[in-house]
């Protein structure tokens, strides 16, 4: 049994294991890379913008005010990132609920991606409030409202980030050699994925309820009761595109980790998400066309904001789907790709459309981001690919699992 393990199951090991984790606090590979050249710097500017955040307070950094309080950080990092994700409760509800293993390879790294992008949006969250310390309020039962929306959105969101951890904690175990824990929390791990599951079904669908309240406030082409449910049906190919083009990218980077059988399985694997980004956007996009035939807001079209509105349907919806179908027809994973870059654009604009674009609208002075909000925006992302490149250059993410893991010993 490895020095990792006896860290776990005794005090004697400890220098043993204080050695191990030191050892894997080391950096690997080559330092000069382009994207570590250019993220660095930024990421050092970002935390220096973060401090005189929390110093100076929140209109310091930020354009937000008392008319206009949902910026940058919320509508971007939390409100679009939490859609992108949804691929972790799409793939481990085929994997583990409808025992579809040939997703296997991939459902790791997906609930990896899912776990930290709740884990920094969550980030985002505390640095967009004017009073960061009532982020506990939910939890501590202070003033927190139990009857609102954002009550249940946030035990969602919590709930949620321990369901992921629990997901994902087999492979922690796997990168410490801990075999007694490793049985037990792969034991809890189906109980997690259906709680999951559960959870980020009604969180998707709970940020969209949250405008609700803002009927007066949001453009009637964006605004209507069915929000939460548009924003969970496109939870799904937004998560999807993002797997898709995430594993685009981490299967040239991370091409020493992945095996030669999942390799040749990847393009079977896209080919299929593609069908099933395809089929989720046309159920949005008959969702969207009843709810503005519904609507009748036909003199609305020919208006700014009614030509924004067809971009977005047409060029990020309509377009990227036909990609997808015909993608799908062909087996051209190239094709997926292209069409996952662009439905991830349109996810970023629908909702940056609902919660700022079309948000206050009419207001005679619109919300503008400062650059400082963009660049800690940007910092956010960088440090999480940071971690999830740290992640899987060591744990058993994208590379299998070791023998006695597999053998359920």
């Amino acid at each position: 049994m490895s020095s990792t393990t006896y860290l776990i199951t005794s005090d004697k090991e400890s220098p043993a294991g204080w050695k191990f984790f030191l050892s894997e606090l080391k950096p690997r590979g080559k330092w000069f890379t382009p994207f570590n050249i250019i993220s660095i710097p930024i990421i050092i500017v970002g935390l220096v913008l973060i401090v005189y955040r929390f110093w100076n307070g929140l209109g310091s950094v930020s354009n937000v005010n008392q008319e206009i309080p949902w910026g940058l950080w919320k509508g971007f990092n939390v409100v679009t990132g939490v859609a992108f994700a949804g691929g972790a409760y799409v793939l481990t509800f085929i994997v583990y609920i409808l025992k579809v293993d040939k997703y296997h390879s991939i459902v790791r790294v997906t609930v990896l991606n899912g776990f930290l992008a709740y884990m920094f949006y969550a980030g985002a969250l505390v640095l967009d409030l004017g009073k960061p310390w009532n982020i506990f309020n939910p939890i501590i039962g202070n003033n927190f409202g139990a009857n609102s929306v954002l009550f249940l959105v946030a035990w969602h969101f919590m709930l949620y980030i321990v369901a992921q951890l629990v997901e994902f904690s087999p492979a922690i175990a796997e990168w410490l050699g801990s075999r007694r824990i490793h049985k037990i929390l792969s034991g809890m791990t189906i109980g997690a994925v259906i709680f999951g599951i559960t959870l980020s079904t009604l969180h998707q669908s709970g940020l969209g309820a949250l405008f609700l309240m803002a009927k007066e406030k949001i453009h009637p082409l964006w605004y209507n009761e069915f929000i939460p449910i548009l924003f969970l049906v496109s939870s799904v190919f937004a998560g999807l595109s993002m797997v898709i083009f995430e594993g685009s990218i981490s299967q040239r980077v991370f091409a020493d980790k992945i095996n030669k059988k999942d390799k040749e399985a990847r393009k079977g694997i896209v080919n299929t998400l593609s069908k099933i980004c395809a089929f989720a956007m046309f159920a949005y996009l008959f969702m969207q066309l009843l709810v503005f035939i519904h609507g009748q807001h036909y003199n609305l079209l020919n208006t700014k904001m009614g030509y924004w509105y067809l971009l977005e349907m047409v060029g990020f919806v309509i377009f990227p789907m036909a990609l997808y179908f015909r993608s799908y027809l062909t087996s051209n994973i190239n094709l997926s790709r292209i069409a996952a870059i662009i439905t991830i654009v349109g996810i970023i604009l629908n909702r940056l459309n609902v919660s700022i674009i079309a948000f206050r609208w009419d207001a005679a002075v619109r919300y503008v981001p400062s650059w400082m909000e963009v660049v800690v925006s940007i910092t956010i992302i960088l440090i999480q690919i940071w971690i999830f490149r740290w992640v899987i250059s060591r744990m058993p993410v994208l590379n299998e699992p070791p023998k006695w893991a597999i053998n359920g010993h």
